[in-house]
């Protein structure tokens, strides 16, 4: 169970990749590096495709990195085919690979956890954080609020990251700590303010779909990996954050 919090202002839970940081170096050094280790025989740049970076803001979690890496390496995919349909894409992929997702999940943890065993400054260097980011999170508790991060990664690499910001969330929740309606469901029963920050639109559907999670304020940032057309007609219930309204004092925000 998620812990409980004695601040009297809202927890703010944002989500890490695309939020906060920006590690798209990262995540395709990792994920094509995981898929060479499945199918030594695939051909794959050592840079970023412009494919992977169309397919980031379909990615979900990080198995489907690895798969999707694999799919870039065939000669025949039709790369429209898979953007327009990526649930029916993902589940293609899975069978014609034959990789369950967490042999995949595994895979990718094991090359994260042996390049910061080999070259820690090296992996950190592939990420950012976005700009004005870390003094927004330090003054957050200026407006008399905590934060926690709710991420898809694995929470001990999300927790290198941090920790080498010198930034300290309230709590950090992974993968290992199920969905993030899941956790967010955990936190609301805590009875504090909720307000949750992502990039993914499908994701805050979901919470918003949910109708435990009715009081929950949901917030889609104007930066990381948004789709076409992801912060258009936005429902009421969803807040348009952008940097200028990031910095702005909590009572500002959307």
């Amino acid at each position: 169970m998620p812990p409980a919090f004695d601040s009297p202002g809202p927890l703010v839970v944002f989500d890490f990749d695309g939020v906060l940081v920006d590690g798209m170096p990262e995540y395709w050094w990792a994920a094509r590096t995981a898929a060479l280790q499945l199918a030594p025989r695939l051909q794959l740049p050592e840079s970023a495709p412009a494919a992977f970076g169309r397919l980031r803001p379909l990615i979900h979690k990080g198995w489907e990195m690895v798969l999707m890496a694999a799919e870039l390496g065939r000669d025949e995919l039709d790369i429209e085919h898979l953007l327009n349909d990526y649930p029916a894409a993902l589940a293609s992929a899975l069978a014609r690979w034959n990789w369950p997702a967490g042999l995949l999940q595994q895979q990718l943890e094991q090359v994260r956890a042996g390049a910061i065993g080999i070259d820690e400054a090296g992996w950190l260097a592939r990420h950012r954080f976005y700009p004005g980011v870390k003094q927004r999170l330090v003054r957050l508790g200026e407006d008399g609020a905590a934060w926690a991060v709710l991420t898809t990664k694995g929470a001990v690499f999300a927790a290198r990251l941090l920790e080498a910001a010198g930034l300290r969330p309230e709590a950090l929740f992974g993968h290992e700590q199920g969905s993030k309606v899941e956790v967010l469901r955990h936190l609301q029963a805590q009875g504090r303010p909720l307000w949750f920050v992502e990039d993914r639109r499908r994701t805050l559907e979901a919470v918003r779909a949910d109708p435990e999670l009715a009081m929950v304020r949901c917030f889609l940032v104007s930066w990381g990996y948004l789709g076409p057309g992801d912060g258009q007609d936005l429902p009421p219930t969803v807040g348009w954050l952008t940097p200028e309204a990031f910095s702005a004092p909590l009572a500002q925000w959307p």
